[in-house]
């Protein structure tokens, strides 16, 4: 079993300087979505053709400490018979698996949401293990709207999120923990920010409740942002100020890293927003990003389901992991977005 010190070595090693996670954890629902953008089926030979062309992708482990796996992902093997775990760890990739069972309504509430998936946990975690997993993820909603997120969602969510990260240590699994609040309403930043900083003063609260050790974990949250409809959009300046500040407040120094979703951002803007962040001086934990469509879109349009065009699909996944590692140690620029493609 996996020491408090074998958890901490994991944990620093998915935010290695000028690396960071591929979420390529896509529930069957959203990796057919993804699919069919590309006219392609949701076919299990097609998901980890698609997959595979990812994880494959030379040079990639160079920008790339870790991917989150799907259930299904984490059993498949390769076109040549290696199973997909082999092709990561083979490039000195630490594969993780997605163990949350997705979101319900809460009880008592029309809108808001729980995340469901504790029954038997310890159970599927010690099978993930055996199967190749080094760390977890679990993911919680936060909705902005008319009088919401209540405490009582905040509450329930963060108790969940805490539990999961306890049952993960206690299998020997760092826990990635995930409170996301979404950015689909028409909030201005300042609410994003009173909202993100309530979300993470409950997950901390109740990790230090639930006696999870802070060293051996990974907290991926939301950037502070404007919401999607909201007339005036915060610029990348002020949502990196707005970030910090926020997590300054929140995040205890213990925490070894920040690694950010992207939560429906443009890959552009998620990049430059982490660079921005980056490059505002010292800061108490390594923050790099776990981003899953900011990584995958241009990848995902370049293959367009055909065997031909592998090298295409790498070529842009390539380049947008090479940018987000920059982006991780305060290196990015915009003007490297217009680099042409080396396919």
């Amino acid at each position: 079993m996996a020491t408090n010190q074998d958890l901490q070595q994991v944990a620093r090693a998915l935010v290695a300087p000028g690396k960071g996670i591929l979420a390529a954890d896509e529930s069957s629902g959203t990796i057919e979505k993804r699919l069919k953008s590309i006219n392609t089926p949701s076919t299990e030979d097609n998901r980890r053709a698609y997959r595979e062309m990812l994880f494959r992708t030379q040079g990639a482990e160079q920008f790339v400490s870790g991917v989150i796996l799907y259930d299904e992902t984490i059993r498949q093997k390769a076109a040549d018979g290696t199973p997909l775990v082999k092709v990561l760890s083979g490039k000195g990739i630490l594969p993780g698996i997605k163990v949350d069972a997705g979101t319900k309504s809460l009880a008592g509430s029309a809108v808001e949401k729980i995340t469901e998936g504790l029954d038997k946990l310890g159970e599927r975690l010690a099978e993930y293990r055996g199967l190749g997993a080094v760390f977890a993820k679990w993911r919680a909603v936060i909705t902005i709207g008319d009088g919401i997120p209540t405490d009582y969602c905040l509450d329930t969510n963060a108790h969940a999120l805490a539990r999961y990260a306890a049952i993960c240590q206690g299998e020997g699994i760092v826990p990635i923990v995930e409170p996301e609040v979404l950015m689909d309403a028409d909030n201005t930043i300042q609410r994003c920010f009173d909202v993100t900083c309530a979300t993470l003063r409950a997950v901390f609260d109740e990790l230090d409740t639930q006696r999870v050790e802070l060293e051996g974990i990974l907290l991926k949250p939301n950037m502070v942002v404007s919401g999607k409809k909201c007339a005036v959009h915060a610029g990348v300046q002020e949502v990196a100020q707005r970030t910090l500040e926020c997590f300054r407040r929140y995040v205890p120094a213990a925490v070894p890293g920040i690694v950010f979703l992207s939560g429906g951002q443009t890959d552009e803007a998620a990049t430059a927003h982490l660079g921005a962040m980056n490059q505002m001086g010292a800061l108490p934990w390594v923050l790099s990003f776990s981003y899953g469509r900011a990584l995958q879109a241009p990848a995902i349009k370049a293959w367009a389901g055909k065997q031909d065009n592998w090298k295409r699909g790498q070529a842009e996944f390539a380049k947008r992991a090479k940018l987000n590692g920059a982006a991780a140690v305060g290196k990015y620029k915009p003007e490297m977005e217009q680099e042409a493609v080396a396919v």
